[in-house]
């Protein structure tokens, strides 16, 4: 298994192309072997690659709209996320509060894996966050209805946050998987790998279990910095990998 970041955890540190790419430098000195995208800045996808590519870094992801998945949008987008490279994309959340909510977030992500599938092989992907544990009027889980349409990447803190255990959840749907966030937290407030009370131990068993080729960090609110923050949370992996 090999790790990314979530570029969002250094989203301060980040304000144009000079410093997206001085952060995807401190990324690969920290020790990071991907990074998966949340923005970039008005540049292009060539020069990103190229930039990755120099510093042999991955993109294993990218958080985008739901819109750039729909008609209109959606030839762009693949193209520019096949230029990067990577292997899936997906929404950091949409809307989720009702069946029909669910179903047509579902049915945008699914038709943008069919196209993107068949074009280059990307699949898409949608990350939850607590409330689509919470059960609908039906009783089913959001993310078991969105899941049913497409690909899923679990942030496992919001999951624990929500009283799942991870572990069993992990290997119910690992079928359905294509990337984890390791994240942790206390009382809803993230935190740092190590420094909250996630089971980000049971976490990593089970996507060795998984077979997951890519595990991703994030922090939501990163402290002192990203920079920081992020190569705390890669020290404490390292310590239990």
């Amino acid at each position: 298994m090999k790790i990314a970041v979530q570029m969002y955890s250094l989203r301060n540190e980040i304000k144009d192309k000079k410093t997206l790419f001085a952060a995807l430098e401190k990324v690969k000195e920290i020790g990071y072997d991907g990074v998966e995208f949340a923005g970039y800045y008005g540049v292009g996808a060539k020069e990103i690659r190229a930039k990755l590519d120099e510093l042999g870094l991955v993109c294993v992801g990218g958080h985008i709209g739901l819109d750039d998945f729909k008609k209109g949008k959606l030839e762009e987008t693949i193209e520019f996320q096949h230029t990067l490279g990577v292997k899936a994309v997906g929404v950091g959340g949409a809307p989720h509060k009702t069946m029909e909510q669910c179903v047509k977030t579902g049915k945008v992500l699914c038709r943008a894996k069919e196209y993107a599938m068949a074009k280059y092989g990307i699949t898409t992907y949608y990350h939850n966050h607590t409330e689509e544990f919470k059960p609908l009027r039906n009783k089913r889980l959001p993310i078991d209805v969105i899941g049913s349409y497409t690909d899923l990447e679990i942030d496992t803190y919001w999951s624990h946050y929500a009283g799942v255990d991870n572990y069993k959840f992990l290997i119910d749907h690992m079928k359905n998987i294509v990337l984890l966030h390791l994240k942790d937290g206390v009382d809803g407030h993230p935190k740092a790998l190590g420094e909250g009370d996630c089971d980000v131990k049971s976490v990593i068993n089970a996507a060795k279990v998984m077979d997951i080729e890519w595990a991703v960090v994030e922090n939501d609110d990163p402290v002192p910095n990203g920079f920081d923050d992020v190569a705390r949370s890669l020290k404490y992996l390292k310590s239990i990998m």
